[in-house]
């Protein structure tokens, strides 16, 4: 593909088949943009590169996709949604301890390899004068000890003050993308729904969530809250967090 052929907007979603990696998608601000899903799912409409959160040989794949297309990127901006996540609910020192690790890998170590890829991968569109940003998707379970989200919660937080410190990398090195994590809020998607149905004692804010589902009392529409983050991007301020919503089934 030469420089003229390529779109002005390049934006990758991971997750991009469902819940609000799909309303991004849709909600997407740039006419013509290119988007790209990664995920374990095809999108039956965008173009799709494989990637399983759990295997790091897949991480290695999408690094070497985000080198390739960027390499000669001549768009006007290239943008880097990581939403998606592994999902699975137990206590800490119970169930199976391969899930636990399953869970480590994709919700704690995969955020920050495929962040860093694509900071890695974006140095030469950087140097061109490219607008480029990434946006780590977090949780309100970065702060709150929600019970049967040990490693979950572990993630999201670490995954912020990954963000924390990479922009203030970012700083030192007077150049580079805007970086920032974002706390959507409680959202209608599957992963809420199949986390309403679980039982109490599995996961404990299970009844409130399915309450919130009935009433409406603090949930937020997937496109609602897709819209409102495409709205606060590229990020303005010191804030390395953007919070939208409210926590829903808090301890």
């Amino acid at each position: 593909m030469t420089r003229s052929e390529q779109p002005d907007t390049i934006v990758w979603i991971s997750g991009a088949t469902s819940g609000i990696g799909a309303a991004l998608a849709r909600q997407c601000p740039y006419e013509n943009a290119t988007i790209i899903n990664l995920s374990r799912s095809r999108h039956p409409e965008l173009e799709s590169i494989e990637v399983d959160l759990t295997d790091a040989a897949s991480w290695f794949r999408v690094a070497e996709h985000f080198t390739e297309r960027l390499a000669t990127f001549g768009g006007r901006r290239a943008i880097f949604i990581h939403n998606a996540l592994h999902h699975h609910r137990s206590f800490a020192g119970e169930g199976v301890l391969g899930d636990q690790v399953a869970e480590v890998m994709a919700n704690v170590a995969a955020p920050l390899v495929l962040g860093d890829a694509f900071l890695r991968a974006a140095a030469p569109a950087v140097a061109s004068g490219v607008e480029v940003g990434l946006v780590q998707m977090s949780s309100g379970a970065a702060r709150l000890a929600y019970p049967a989200l040990a490693v979950y919660g572990a993630g999201k937080a670490a995954m912020e003050q990954w963000v924390r410190t990479a922009r203030a990398e970012r700083v030192v090195r007077g150049a580079g993308p805007w970086i920032v994590a974002v706390r959507p809020g409680f959202v209608d998607t599957p992963g809420s729904r199949r986390d309403a149905l679980l039982p109490a004692v599995l996961f404990p804010a299970a009844p409130a969530l399915a309450e919130a589902l009935v009433t409406r009392q603090g949930v937020l529409e997937p496109d609602t809250v897709a819209g409102q983050i495409w709205a606060a991007l590229p990020p303005t301020g010191e804030r390395s967090v953007l919070w939208f919503g409210e926590a829903v089934g808090a301890p």
